[in-house]
């Protein structure tokens, strides 16, 4: 494995924390933010897309978000789609905009949150550790077809390993920066 094959697990690596990232800003925390709403999909001129392409969003106080439909004949199929959502919200329209106030979590409602976090951090971290597995594999073979001596294999798979602790210690660092987010009342 030549530093470009490491560098290209490693890109992999990057890629499931900045996954990890974006799904955690539509876990929900007291504060309103227009990626809440990231997960919402509207039926719209007959196929589902995501709110942000038909609607602009804006946090104007903390604790509301406003939603302002390109297209007026949206505002039902928009109001519908939130409801739906399992984020827990309840908006309201005058026929031009619709508020989503955002109300303050329960005890309970941030457990279920912490969980919801705690659960999407495993997952990066099982894909970290798949990608450690492949590229393990990838230099075991390359030492029994004869590229790799035995002494840099067992360099590069420590190179893996290392870049794989760094990996998993970012997600644990982010779970818990969430975590305190989500408990902060």
């Amino acid at each position: 494995m030549s530093e470009a094959q490491l560098a290209a697990h490693e890109e992999r690596m990057q890629k499931s924390l900045d996954s990890l990232k974006h799904d955690f800003t539509a876990i929900r925390t007291g504060k309103a933010t227009p990626a809440l709403l990231d997960p919402v999909t509207v039926d719209a001129y007959g196929s589902p897309m995501p709110l942000s392409q038909v609607a602009s969003i804006s946090a104007p106080q903390p604790r509301l978000l406003v939603i302002q439909p390109w297209d007026k004949g949206l505002v039902q199929s928009i109001l519908k789609a939130v409801q739906k959502s399992d984020l827990g919200l309840n908006p309201s329209d005058d026929g031009q905009l619709i508020r989503v106030p955002i109300p303050a979590l329960t005890e309970q409602r941030r457990q279920e949150f912490v969980k919801k976090a705690k659960k999407l951090g495993e997952e990066a971290k099982v894909s970290v550790r798949n990608i450690r597995r492949d590229a393990n594999e990838d230099v075991k073979k390359r030492e029994k077809d004869g590229e790799l001596t035995e002494d840099e294999s067992r360099r590069l798979q420590t190179e893996v390993q290392k870049l794989t602790d760094r990996y998993v210690g970012e997600i644990d660092d982010l779970l818990s920066k969430k975590e305190k987010e989500i408990l902060e009342v």
